[in-house]
């Protein structure tokens, strides 16, 4: 291979790897179709354009969000260079000038030596080349057509996603461990049983929940497949104990009797440190299902690293067709990053595309990749887009539950995460040095 990368797409992803490649001497082909064309969701000309909010979430460490944002920083993070010079006040979360963080990152962009920008929509991947396609969860037309004919596996859906909680905030004094019928081993699910009385209350305030809205460009043509619980509650009181919350083929061991409604809990990773809303696909707005589903017992404590969510969202199968470099697995050419991978959130988006231009790089240089710790935010967003043990893969972003931390026994979650955070900071130093 030459010293020669294309990278597809100009959002937060493709520039960190256009930046990161040519930082290093690396000739960089950027194919960008704006302002040629634009997708539903993008209103402005500049590259790496903030779509929705202009928050990159919190800055201090002992958070998901500012562990992320840390090791990022070590990593030479253009998004977050301009970040830092586009902020504006917002309390403990980093929040910027969106047009001004947009504007800086393009600058920096075009007017790098090492950098070609190509206004033009692709259509075809290219051969025998290194490419990093970064297209974001609205690619379609024959680029979509040409990445599902490569993958096979390609995803793309107007997606309605269920909550994940943390196991360890799940009040087990609540629940029960019980495969329905008994079938399967007795530890696949978490059990959250209510009585009649906890179920109405349940039910009252979700019929009565506020939805986010909808944008015109996600608004979804089939609603059965993946229905909403809260569409699904107000076809009636029952209609949820006949679908995702029915009691049949348990007993919980508490009371001897059968449950009046009973919510399961999957696993979601092979480490049984999260777990999914069995059926609880929703679009009520964020806070409303912190309060609302809290009103489960089980659920009383929980913590939610992930919301549902209900937009359309293209991803490819990563933990089937990515190793843990964003590299396809059948190619030695492609790499994904940003939200197609399955990454969600902006600086989740970026991070995938430093570490798929530190993998081109590499390999390019005739390098040992770099292999991330997976005690790290990065490496373990990293292996659980690429960590081919789930039944059903959702994207997901930055949170504590999937860093490994058995050996953390600090009560208090604060200080526990401060010390994950110090122990992430160390490790990623020690394998980048610094």
């Amino acid at each position: 291979m030459k010293n020669k990368v294309t990278v597809i797409g100009a959002g937060l992803a493709g520039c960190e790897a256009a930046y990161y490649l040519a930082q290093k001497g690396i000739e960089v082909t950027l194919f960008e179709q704006k302002p040629v064309k634009k997708s539903p969701a993008h209103h402005i000309d500049s590259f790496a354009e903030l779509v929705c909010s202009n928050s990159l979430k919190a800055k201090r460490i002992n958070s998901a969000g500012g562990l992320l944002k840390a090791e990022m920083r070590l990593l030479g993070s253009i998004c977050l260079e301009s970040a830092d010079k586009c902020e504006v006040p917002a309390g403990g979360a980093l929040a910027v000038n969106r047009y001004d963080f947009s504007e800086y990152i393009t600058e920096k962009i075009k007017n790098h030596k090492n950098i070609t920008v190509i206004n033009k929509e692709v259509t075809q991947i290219p051969d025998n080349e290194p490419v990093v396609i970064a297209t974001g969860p609205l690619t379609e037309g024959e680029f979509a057509k040409s990445i599902s004919n490569l993958t096979g596996d390609y995803l793309s859906f107007f997606d309605a996603a269920a909550p994940i909680v943390t196991a360890e905030s799940i009040d087990m004094d609540s629940a029960f461990l019980q495969s329905r019928y008994d079938r399967g081993d007795s530890d696949d699910y978490i059990n959250c049983p209510m009585n009649k009385e906890e179920y109405e209350l349940f039910y009252n305030n979700l019929v009565e929940a506020q939805s986010a809205e909808i944008h015109s460009f996600d608004k979804p043509t089939v609603y059965e497949g993946c229905m909403p619980i809260e569409i699904m509650a107000k076809r009636g009181a029952d209609t949820m104990r006949f679908g995702p919350l029915k009691p049949v083929g348990l007993t919980n061991p508490k009371t001897g009797h059968r449950p009046w409604a009973n919510l399961q809990l999957r696993k979601e990773n092979k480490e049984a440190s999260l777990y999914n809303l069995v059926g609880f696909q929703t679009n009520l707005k964020f806070g409303e299902q912190k309060r609302v589903f809290s009103l489960i017992p089980a659920l009383k404590n929980a913590e939610f690293v992930r919301y549902g969510v209900m937009h359309r969202n293209s991803f490819i199968n990563s933990p089937k067709l990515l190793d843990n470099h964003f590299k396809l697995k059948s190619k030695e050419n492609i790499w994904f990053a940003g939200q197609i991978t399955g990454v969600e959130g902006y600086m989740e988006s970026a991070m995938s595309g430093i570490i798929a231009a530190i993998s081109v790089y590499r390999l390019l240089k005739g390098e040992k990749q770099l292999e991330l710790p997976n005690t790290t935010m990065c490496g373990a967003l990293t292996t659980y887009i690429s960590t081919d043990d789930k039944k059903d893969f959702q994207p997901m972003g930055a949170n504590f539950g999937i860093i490994p931390h058995e050996d953390v026994k600090i009560k208090n979650k604060q200080e526990r995460y401060s010390k994950i955070a110090e122990k992430a900071i160390k490790d990623l130093k020690s394998v980048i040095g610094g």
